[in-house]
């Protein structure tokens, strides 16, 4: 039953509940958010500890009027329920409907789109102060949770949040998680604050007022505290602790593995899951364990996210050589460059969307001075229902042009075993990178052997048609060539292995046979891999090859199923074939067949500048 939940059509009619019954709305809520994510997915168990708290923050503060910044943005779900989305709750994370996070634009009560960790303090903070020069008096709260406060760019903003003197009021949600159990001197330090050994000295030193610690859970504390706080004229920090998936037995017992989580069965807790092979995150961590095993110098840093990346296995097996740093990125590359310095052989292992944060460090302190150091990327291109703040759709871009890194992505789970291999033997900075989700279902070779760098290789001969494509688009293509044999098509298709460095002899090569290219990438088509074939094609000055480029096009992608998103952005194998079709064989434009007097001579185009 939702009775009370059902007349809140807005903040302005919560407020008409009397403050009695929020503790029963809370528990409808988490009725309702149990109900929704076993069949959408999502983020469960953040979403159920920050009930009362939300509930309170829309009790006290006037939103959209008031601004509630959120930090990442994963715990908003209430938030949505109380902002007049109720309707469209069970769109969560769908194609076509709302975001599992904040999105600007989806609803005037969220202030900013969010997804990443570190960012509302800043934000919040912009706000403040830009209110302050417009001469209004409306009052900005900002979201923290434990996990984001170690985050570089919070500290950043603490330092800075204090000189300001506005009014701002920061809301530390702890519940001693981050997406796994929350590591480092902070979270001891919020630690030794629940148990009050230790008093509110962390924030004093940088010139906060700070109340606290308090019961997240009791709705109606939570309402009289914050009303305490809109009193204040200056920066505030209340320290306000909840328990990860409270009021849902299986999600409080593992709160870790319902952070985020598949639709599931609610009275057993357990995932509904399709039959089918391994995921490339769960080959990815059995090959790191065979590789460590072999080889001492092997160690894995993480931020913060050993279970989503797969790590956890090798931190259970090798806890001397394994370093989870936080939601700090930018720290953990650097700490990488140190480890290689040290003659270590690190594994960065984060997703492709996080390493966007520590671009800078990828540069100055790991491919500036050619240290040996990994990056495995995982859930690089369209990663599914987290939607644009969680695609991994830029990393070619921003790793291929660094000197002296090397970019590869493999085509299936067996040939990713290879690649990591090839990657941590390598003397110098790597990026492996692949996608989320199951693999093709090839058998695993046995022996895990090392790759020749920047060689890729010919899947299927032909004549009139080619096709490179990378990573998981080279099924795809295969399909594809496969379908166009309809057609009298006979078409080559390269699995080119690598981004970075391409295989120019075997580009060089396709130019002399093949006059009708097409690349196929699971990432943005600006700056990605087929700008790295026209490059290569523009350095030699082959200037007669007609190339159509397949890839993600030039917006931000929303959120929704995988294979959806894939069908929108033409790269299943039924539309590769239907795009060559378009361009070149339709009843106006026949393909021709290619004819060496055709073309240049091309003896010498290895040498030409």
């Amino acid at each position: 039953m939702t009775t009370l939940l059902d007349q809140i059509k807005d903040p302005e009619t919560l407020k008409t509940v009397h403050i009695s019954y929020l503790p029963a709305l809370a528990d409808e809520i988490r009725e309702e958010l149990i109900r929704t994510i076993s069949r959408t997915g999502g983020h469960l168990s953040s979403n159920l500890g920050a009930v009362e708290l939300t509930i309170a923050i829309h009790y006290v503060f006037d939103s959209p009027t008031d601004k509630i910044v959120w930090d990442v943005g994963h715990q908003s779900y209430t938030h949505k329920l109380l902002t007049g989305r109720r309707d469209q709750f069970s769109t969560l994370r769908q194609l076509g409907g709302i975001s599992g996070f904040v999105k600007r634009g989806e609803s005037p009560h969220d202030i900013t789109s969010t997804g990443h960790a570190g960012t509302a303090l800043s934000t919040a903070l912009g706000i403040a102060r830009g209110r302050d020069h417009e001469g209004e008096a409306y009052h900005v709260v900002s979201i923290v949770g434990d996990g984001g406060l170690p985050n570089g760019m919070t500290m950043e903003a603490l330092n800075n949040i204090a000189s300001t003197k506005t009014r701002l009021i920061i809301i530390l949600n702890d519940n001693d998680w981050s997406i796994s159990k929350a590591p480092g001197s902070l979270a001891f330090c919020l630690a030794t604050a629940r148990s009050k050994i230790l008093s509110s000295d962390f924030f004093k030193e940088f010139g906060l007022k700070y109340f606290g610690p308090v019961d997240g859970h009791n709705v109606e504390l939570l309402v009289e505290i914050l009303r305490e706080a809109k009193e204040f004229e200056s920066p505030v920090v209340f320290h306000v602790v909840t328990q990860k998936g409270k009021g849902y037995v299986p999600a409080m017992s593992n709160p870790c593995g319902y952070h985020g989580i598949s639709s599931f069965d609610i009275k057993t807790g357990e995932a509904i899951k399709e039959e089918g092979p391994p995921s490339y995150m769960s080959v990815f961590a059995k090959t790191l364990c065979e590789l460590a095993e072999q080889d001492q110098k092997i160690v894995v840093i993480t931020a913060g996210m050993p279970d989503g990346t797969g790590v956890k296995t090798f931190a259970e097996q090798f806890p001397e050589r394994f370093y989870d740093v936080g939601i700090a990125e930018e720290h953990a590359v650097t700490f990488a460059g140190g480890l290689a310095v040290s003659r270590q052989k690190p594994v960065v292992a984060i997703y492709s969307t996080f390493l966007q944060r520590a671009y800078d460090q990828i540069v100055h302190d790991v491919c500036l001075q050619n240290l040996p150091v990994t990056f495995a990327i995982d859930r690089a291109g369209l990663t599914g229902e987290d939607g644009p703040t969680h695609h991994g759709t830029f990393d070619y871009a921003y790793l291929r042009h660094i000197p002296n890194m090397v970019v590869m992505a493999p085509k299936d789970e067996n040939e990713l075993r290879h690649m990591l291999k090839t990657a941590i033997e390598h003397q110098g900075p790597s990026a492996l990178r692949y996608p989320r989700g199951q693999g093709i279902g090839i058998p695993l070779d046995k022996e895990i052997r090392t790759l020749t760098v920047g060689k890729g290789e010919i899947l299927v001969e032909g004549k009139d048609v080619v096709i490179l494509a990378i990573g998981n688009t080279v099924y795809p293509s295969l399909e594809a060539a496969e379908r166009l044999k309809t057609y009298g098509l006979s078409v080559r298709v390269i699995n080119a292995r690598f981004v970075k460095p391409l295989d120019t002899e075997l580009v060089l090569d396709t130019a002399r046979n093949f006059k009708y290219w097409v690349t196929v990438e699971d990432h943005a088509k600006i700056c990605g891999f087929g700008s790295a074939v026209l490059e290569c094609l523009a350095d030699h000055g082959i200037h007669y090859i007609d190339v159509m480029i397949l890839g993600l096009p030039d917006k931000f992608i929303e959120h929704g199923n995988c294979e959806l998103l894939r069908e929108q952005c033409g790269l299943k194998g039924e539309q590769i074939e239907k795009a060559i079709k378009k361009r070149w064989f339709s009843h106006r434009n026949r393909i021709i067949p290619f004819r060496e007097k055709d073309t240049p001579k091309l003896e010498n185009m290895e040498t030409r500048p």
